[in-house]
């Protein structure tokens, strides 16, 4: 009964407001998708039936109600070189392959879903806490440069060129004159449009509407431009056909299923999933600050994994959770799973009965709105904090948007986190201290204060001075830490010297865990270490429940 009433909740706590927002989102959504489409050089049905799949999924089965999935550009810029690659190794074959690169595209999804659903069962989802707010601060910025770039190349057009070889391809020739002004204008509609509506209502989605006054100024206007349908013929394709998405029986006649084929997806695979992951857990641990509730990280990976292989056998792209259209969702009141469905099945409906319409969308208008998304996404705050944070956070939000922009989003969040690490354990090495104090029988105490661990075992070794110590010496743990086997080491190297003088030395208020592991390496320790606990601190961080009087009689 309770599993039931749990999972009634979370499908749904009020129809009404998730089914209107799930409409929202999916209005909102078209526009950005079909966009994507052309920043990875896909026909929109493709990332549209990827954006359903994965949307479908993750919604029913995934960790976050609310949360919102679909083709997103972190995911697309990653597949850019993939498709080109794939199109190349295609017309290398035996026989050439027309579109190779779609074919690869869609074994990188497949494996990318796999990657994700064995990050989620080796529970992999919690590490996302580690990435710390310069890195995704840098992460978003590159991203939104990343976006842009790809944008910019959209002013160009392809033409077919036949080199010495004879091998066929596409060049890119910049935009010039009357055609280049009328696109700059009709970007410049699409974005004012979007900014200014706002201002007037919420209740229409400002891209949607920009994408519909923009096209009918094409239509209407008889003007000469790029479009949806143009660009697809352009690239060699036949035309949007809206079609239920059913299993791709092609790609297993035309992909060679071999190690070389492995090699070449696996990189690609393996950032994007790394990338769905981040933004998609990033993405949740919004929603759960917005909705003060707390979804499952390592469950949302599986879900992403199993709709991104379920994508990528059905002919559509990979996906994952969308920041913007997540709080779209949850501004509009979606809380259940029912508001992620409604937008997968309306994302379905523009699929099967508004292909032919989705041809007419200019170039100019997507670009306008990827323009905009770029502005929104771009953190412009980091140019007014960049002075106010410590150095080494500056350095790492500069060195992952740069990182972003030259390689890709994964590595640059991979690099972050170490050089986040790095920082910290340089800092955390330098705050080992140990004050030394001499009892009335000469006895003298090293008190160690700050974390021990393998960053700070040197600066901990300088600490003391064996020769010269007196006959009996006594270090007390109690206001430190011992944190891993190279701090284990160090305290076994160091009773050694003194034993080889020697000298007397005894430990105290060590873990306990630390005192299992020295136990183990030597039965002398048994000596060495004192088992006594003679201090109501250590009572406080290791036991509570050792107290045996009240916490206001002990002297802190």
């Amino acid at each position: 009964m309770i599993f039931s009433q749990t999972t009634r909740q979370n499908f749904t706590q009020n129809p009404k407001n998730d089914i209107l927002a799930g409409i929202t989102v999916s209005l909102a959504m078209i526009p950005e998708v079909v966009a994507f489409a052309f920043v990875a050089q896909i026909d929109p049905l493709v990332a549209l039936s990827g954006a359903f799949i994965v949307g479908l999924i993750a919604a029913i089965f995934g960790g976050r109600p609310g949360l919102i999935t679909g083709a997103a550009g972190a995911v697309a810029v990653i597949f850019v070189n993939l498709i080109t690659e794939g199109h190349a190794k295609g017309m290398l074959f035996d026989t050439p392959i027309d579109n190779m690169g779609y074919f690869y595209l869609l074994a990188a999804v497949i494996l990318m879903g796999i990657i994700q659903i064995g990050a989620g069962v080796l529970k992999l989802g919690r590490f996302v806490r580690l990435i710390p707010h310069s890195v995704m601060m840098g992460f978003v910025n590159g991203l939104a440069i990343v976006i842009f770039l790809a944008q910019v190349r959209m002013f160009s057009h392809k033409e077919l060129e036949i080199g010495a070889d004879g091998i066929k391809k596409f060049i890119n020739i910049p935009m010039q004159g009357s055609e280049l002004y009328i696109m700059l204008g009709l970007v410049g509609v699409t974005m004012a449009i979007i900014w200014l509506l706002p201002k007037v209502t919420t209740k229409i989605p400002g891209a949607l509407v920009a994408i519909l006054v923009t096209t009918a100024v094409v239509v209407f206007g008889g003007l000469d431009v790029s479009t949806v349908g143009s660009y697809i013929i352009e690239g060699g394709g036949e035309g949007m056909k809206g079609e239920f998405p059913t299993p791709n029986t092609e790609l297993w006649h035309n992909l060679p299923i071999n190690f070389d084929t492995l090699m070449f997806i696996l990189p690609y695979a393996f950032l994007a999933a790394s990338v769905g992951l981040i933004e998609s857990l990033m993405t949740m641990n919004l929603v759960d600050e917005l909705t003060e509730t707390r979804g499952d990280g390592n469950r949302e990976c599986v879900a992403q994994g199993a709709g991104n292989m379920v994508s990528g056998l059905f002919g559509g792209t990979g996906g994952c959770g969308m920041i913007g259209q997540t709080v779209i969702n949850i501004n509009a009141g979606g809380r259940g799973r029912l508001s992620g469905i409604t937008m997968a099945l309306t994302l379905l409906t523009f699929i099967l009965f508004t292909a032919q319409y989705i041809e007419q969308v200019p170039i100019a208008a997507l670009i306008g709105v990827m323009f905009m998304m770029v502005i929104e996404t771009f953190a412009w705050s980091s140019f007014r904090i960049i002075r106010k944070i410590p150095v080494a956070d500056a350095v790492v939000l500069v060195v992952v948007s740069a990182v972003t922009v030259i390689l890709d989003l994964a590595i640059a969040v991979f690099i972050g986190v170490i050089l986040s690490a790095l920082v910290f354990a340089w800092k955390s090495a330098t705050m080992i201290r140990a004050r030394k104090l001499v009892k009335e029988d000469g006895t003298k105490i090293y008190e160690i204060w700050g974390p021990l661990f393998f960053g700070s075992v040197q600066n901990f070794n300088t600490k003391f001075d064996v020769k010269t110590d007196p006959q009996n010496v006594e270090i007390d743990f109690v206001e430190s830490r011992v944190s891993d086997h190279s701090a284990i080491e160090a305290i076994f190297n160091l009773v050694n010297k003194y034993e080889a003088e020697g000298k007397t030395i005894r430990l105290k208020h060590l873990s306990e865990d630390c005192k299992v592991l020295l136990y183990k390496a030597s039965p002398k320790f048994k000596e060495v270490i004192i088992e006594d606990i003679d201090d109501p601190r250590y009572h406080l961080a290791a036991d509570p429940e050792r107290f045996t009087k009240p916490l206001s009689e002990y002297k802190l």
